[in-house]
């Protein structure tokens, strides 16, 4: 697949989103449109754009909070239609930006309350396990106003991991995080790739996108191109020259293998 083409979403197989044509608008507004892509089962796929390039909005409609102007899209084996919305929130979850916890219950009290709200049956054990995921279990007591931010963020994504989703969207995991506390949301994030875990991660961060996910996706309003990391980098902030000789060069391998800041080359 060629880096500047958008892979087509015509079947599931052993993709856990699959994304035709989806568009939003409010009004006379585009939030986003005509988005075409796959994510695979156990993939990290990165979306990458600036503020207000519709990334919030991709993962609030994906996640059924709201309709979509018009495309489909098969989230977590089930089509993306009204009908399915509850069943879809069941087999996904969502990390938003703000952790949105209740600051005055302790941590265990917040996983408690939103275990309630996916009924989940046994949720001690469950609320165990995802503290442990998180490597907070040692603060399972401690009242969430008395956490740093990026503690919250880790109360927030053991709450994202309650239902053990199918999906997992991390919208802006990091945002506002000092880099100690990033990295440590990214070695998480990597510990859940370990276990199999879809993550859908939207980030305005280049260095973020090639730190964690398999795939990247850069959108602003539409989907400009999807490729790795580190073909996005090549194909983006690469600087290209062209070098016309006077005469043919015998042995032009030599002459370019000498050059230290030249990548690669090719003849004309």
């Amino acid at each position: 697949m060629r880096l500047d083409e958008t892979p087509s979403a015509g079947s599931t197989g052993d993709a856990a989103l699959v994304v035709e044509s989806l568009s939003k608008r409010f009004g006379d507004r585009v939030a986003f449109e005509e988005v075409s892509f796959e994510v695979a089962r156990g993939e990290i796929f990165g979306f990458l754009g600036p503020n207000g390039a519709g990334k919030t909005t991709t993962v609030r409609t994906l996640g059924t909070l709201i309709a979509p102007s018009s495309g489909s899209a098969v989230v977590a084996d089930l089509p993306l239609t009204p009908e399915n919305g509850e069943e879809i929130r069941r087999r996904i979850a969502i990390m938003p930006e703000s952790p949105g916890l209740y600051l005055r219950l302790s941590v265990n009290e917040n996983l408690r309350c939103f275990s309630d709200l996916y009924e989940i049956p046994d949720p001690n054990e469950r609320i165990a396990r995802s503290l442990d995921r998180v490597k907070l279990a040692e603060r399972a007591d401690d009242a969430c106003g008395r956490l740093s931010k990026g503690l919250r963020q880790r109360v927030a994504l053991a709450r994202a991991l309650l239902p053990d989703p199918q999906v997992l969207f991390l919208d802006e995991a990091t945002s506002g995080l000092d880099p100690a506390a990033a990295r440590d949301v990214h070695e998480l994030i990597d510990g859940l790739r370990q276990r199999g875990v879809t993550i859908f991660l939207t980030t305005h961060r280049l260095e973020e996108a090639e730190r964690l996910c398999d795939r990247v996706a850069i959108l602003n309003t539409k989907l400009l191109t999807i490729g790795r990391p580190d073909e996005l980098r090549d194909r983006l902030f690469a600087t290209t020259l062209t070098v016309r000789t006077l005469v043919p060069l015998p042995a032009p391998e030599r002459v370019f293998a000498n050059i230290p800041a030249l990548d690669n080359w090719r003849p004309d």
